[in-house]
């Protein structure tokens, strides 16, 4: 019994170790914590979706549904050949142009009227430990010394293959603003974080940060959490409006009423960033299955689409290009001008003159 208690407290100790790391981040507490407290859309200990969202549909338990995934049979889930990608030098792009540059799953840099915003940059694992969830081949070609001054940095939930702790430590001196949700502050601050770089944002608010430019946070349909906690902090889809354009960025999300409440309250939105891929039937509430992508389409009432989260890691069951396969559906069989991009590659957001028309 001594030693079956030696050896339980040892892994109990190993375990804290582990959580312990700074990658890990902070629960929300003190004036933060009683923020988060005084959301109407915390409730019972934790943040809650506007619709009932098990995160697991299935009948098997999490631990079963995460050895089907490590253990069953893995072919077509990574290519066989490295990615194509480019490797641009993002601090020479032309200041005039209003553009987006992907690197990879749902990262990505935005060049609007004059601004630079960065969106969830993961450039290593989408995992706590770097040998896991590791990206495919060729799509990690970016790093964080790459990226340009940023203006506003936007992280969509606190998940380890959108809030990548190694990035966002080696970028501080280099971003001027960060826009999160609720409670995900909170790991900024530990990570070193002054509290006048973070815009901190529940469902429905909105920040100006002046010359016509102002980001609103707007609901998705997912969790959060990057320990055992589940839920401590909000995730989030937001509008990016600046002068010339409004961006929806879609972050992480299931399909649900939230799309077509966006759609109604902008008649104006000019580019929609939405998820593709990573889905399967066993979370079908926290993830868009291809689908339902066109009627997330509907509902916001764009006609400008882009489609991100593949291409660099192997989170769902699916083969590792079919997204590329919905996306490219999207685009011949629709009305709708949707960009396919290309990792690395510069692209334009000038609108078409005739959405009706696609690309």
């Amino acid at each position: 019994m001594i030693t079956l208690l030696i050896i339980l407290l040892a892994i109990a100790g190993g375990v804290w170790l582990f959580l312990s790391q700074p990658s890990f981040g902070r629960l929300p507490q003190g004036e933060r914590l009683e923020r988060i407290l005084k959301s109407p859309h915390y409730k019972d200990g934790e943040f809650k979706n506007l619709e009932v969202t098990p995160a697991i549909t299935s009948k098997k338990s999490p631990w079963q549904t995460m050895a089907d995934f490590l253990f069953s049979d893995r072919s077509g889930l990574e290519p066989s050949e490295p990615i194509k990608a480019v490797k641009t030098d993002l601090t020479k792009l032309p200041e005039d142009e209003n553009l987006i540059v992907w690197f990879g799953h749902s990262s990505y840099l935005l060049q609007v009227d004059g601004i630079k915003v960065l969106v969830d940059p993961v450039f290593h694992s989408a995992a706590p430990v770097s040998f896991v969830m590791k990206p495919f081949k060729g799509t990690d070609i970016y790093k964080a010394e790459d990226m340009p001054v940023i203006d506003i940095l936007v992280i969509s939930h606190d998940h380890w293959d959108h809030l990548d702790y190694e990035v966002v430590n080696e970028m501080q001196p280099r971003i001027k603003y960060v826009v999160c949700g609720l409670g995900v502050g909170e790991h900024f601050e530990r990570w070193g974080y002054e509290k006048s770089q973070l815009v901190e944002m529940d469902w429905d608010e909105s920040h100006s940060f002046g010359d016509g430019f102002a980001v609103d946070c707007l609901p998705a349909r997912h969790f959060s959490g990057r320990g055992l906690k589940r839920n401590p902090s909000l995730w989030a889809s937001y509008m990016l409006r600046t002068p010339s354009m409004n961006i929806f960025i879609g972050g992480d999300s299931g399909y649900g009423k939230h799309f077509k409440m966006i759609g109604e309250r902008y008649e104006d939105i000019d580019w929609a960033i939405l998820e593709n891929g990573q889905y399967n039937g066993d979370w079908r509430y926290i993830h868009t299955l291809p689908h339902q992508l066109h009627q997330e389409i509907s509902d916001l009432g764009v006609k400008n689409v882009i489609t991100v989260h593949h291409s660099k890691f192997a989170l769902a069951r699916h083969t590792w290009d079919e997204p590329l396969k919905n996306e490219l559906s999207l685009k011949e069989d629709t009305l709708l001008n949707v960009k396919i991009l290309e990792i690395g590659v510069p692209s334009s957001l000038s609108l078409p003159s005739q959405n009706a028309v696609a690309e």
